[in-house]
């Protein structure tokens, strides 16, 4: 291709960049042996992969970097010829020109070439990150159109990125473990459970019950981009603070339930979400879920995930009571307290977990609704609510507060198409509850705040707290 291409794209007065003036010859060194790879903070994150030819770097641009596995292509986008100045360049390229943002030396070293053609390139790479054979290879009429493959198998032990690894639960008690000293405290956070898998420097947010929650949440791709070429899977609480720092799940219900782009961009400054890792499951080719709590908790430290919308919360070993009085004094919702040397249960509710509330909290089945009077009159009065049991869905009663308008105009349009003629619970619901009740098929989770369970297995004081789209109806048990 030559140096034109690149010439004409940049001005050597406005970019750092090395640009040859077009009467320089191009620079042969070495023997058509020289490799390196370049990670591009620019519009997208990129990795630029070069390799020596006659005297310039042939290049591509790899979204996702080099694939460390076979089982894997990536996309590479051709590009134009490099000088091989640029081997060894690092820099920020001024926003606004061509390729504007951060460049990183990620790997440098030489290959071997096996086979050079305008279609198929075929070399074994020997870099300090990177080693094995790779082919590229042109998938159609454009220039730039070509996938990267790993040849050979990747290195011993290494272990592809899950796609996916359900949360572990803990287990609801009253107080905290009486051996104190074999356990570690967290403060529990009153949002939304999430696993963020970060590939390539690009996120994929999944809620427990395996919704792709990306796009309602963008503050999460910066926390990916940093973390470079870093392949981890990562638990924690997706979490909307209020004005005085501390989480608010009433905040984050305007977070919940939206998917329209414009609408999120304005949310994203409206109401602002952070992510609070407080777990690593995997890491680089590695799962971690057999190893101990309190080495996960070693290595996610030491990410060092700290940004705008992003951190890794405290914990603390032993002196649980502390903690959970701490927890009471800063209006959190509990503590989870979580043995050091547990392992990590993919999907289970584990005493190896548990958690401390605070405020008494329960989430709920909607079974129906009754109209309302008054103010309300034309909209939902009440919610009838329900815990699965044995025998099918355990009436616990109904729920008249805790409501904003917004949140009874969005029930009404979630519930709408979910109307039956009979109600969904395993025994009668009392007469005064179903006089005028609108009966709904049980899909749809919730949960509400209360003080107590009465003696016949009846919410008392129950507030609403809003939808918990993140949680399936199978998944609700009673609290203690």
């Amino acid at each position: 291709m030559g140096l034109s291409t690149y010439r004409n794209k940049r001005d050597p007065a406005r970019t750092p960049e090395p640009v040859p003036s077009k009467t320089s010859r191009r620079r042969r060194t070495g023997n058509n042996d020289t490799f390196v790879i370049q990670e591009h903070h620019a519009t997208a994150l990129h990795w630029d992969f070069r390799l020596e030819r006659d005297g310039v770097l042939v290049s591509w641009a790899v979204p996702k970097g080099l694939p460390r596995h076979p089982g894997t292509n990536h996309l590479a986008v051709h590009t134009e010829d490099h000088p091989m100045e640029y081997a060894t360049f690092e820099g920020h390229i001024p926003e606004g020109e061509y390729g504007g943002g951060q460049v990183i030396l990620w790997d440098h070293g030489t290959y071997e070439c096996e086979k050079w053609s305008d279609r198929e390139v075929k070399v074994v790479l020997h870099g300090d990150r990177v080693e094995g054979r790779y082919v590229l290879f042109k998938t159609g009429n454009r220039d730039r159109d070509w996938m990267v493959h790993r040849m050979d198998s990747a290195a011993a032990g290494y272990e592809p990125l899950p796609s996916l690894v359900r949360p572990m639960l803990a287990v609801p008690r009253d107080g905290v473990p009486a051996d104190d000293a074999a356990w570690a405290y967290e403060f529990k956070w009153d949002g939304v459970r999430a696993v963020v898998y970060v590939d390539g420097g690009r996120p994929r947010v999944l809620t427990r019950n395996d919704r792709d929650v990306t796009a309602t949440y963008p503050e999460l791709r910066a926390m990916a981009e940093s973390l470079g070429s870093t392949q981890v899977v990562l638990d924690g609480e997706i979490v909307a603070l209020d004005g005085s720092g501390r989480p608010s799940f009433g905040a984050l219900q305007g977070r919940m339930h939206v998917t329209g782009a414009a609408q999120i961009r304005r949310l994203v400054t409206q109401t602002p979400v952070t992510y609070f890792a407080f777990d690593v499951l995997y890491l680089d080719g590695r799962s971690l879920l057999d190893t101990p709590y309190v080495e996960r908790r070693r290595l996610l430290e030491s990410l060092e995930l700290a940004g705008p919308s992003w951190q890794t919360p405290p914990y603390f070993e032993g002196d649980g009571a502390a903690v959970l009085a701490a927890s009471q004094a800063q209006g959190l919702e509990g503590i989870v307290a979580k043995r050091l040397d547990s392992t990590y249960f993919p999907d289970r509710r584990s005493d190896c977990w548990l958690k401390v509330k605070n405020i008494r909290t329960q989430d709920v089945v909607i079974g129906g609704w009754k109209p309302g009077e008054g103010r309300r009159h034309g909209t939902i009065g009440s919610l009838l609510l329900g815990v699965p049991g044995p025998d099918g869905l355990d009436y616990v009663g109904h729920v008249g507060t805790g409501f904003t308008d917004k949140m009874l105009h969005d029930l009404a349009l979630d519930l709408k198409p979910l109307a039956r003629d009979k109600a969904p619970f395993a025994v009668d619901v009392p007469r005064a509850q179903a006089k005028d009740a609108r009966w709904v098929a049980p899909e749809l989770v919730g949960e509400v705040a209360f003080t107590e369970w009465t003696k016949d297995g009846r919410l008392r004081h129950p507030a609403w707290r809003g939808l918990r789209p993140d949680k399936s109806p199978g998944e609700v048990i009673r609290e203690s």
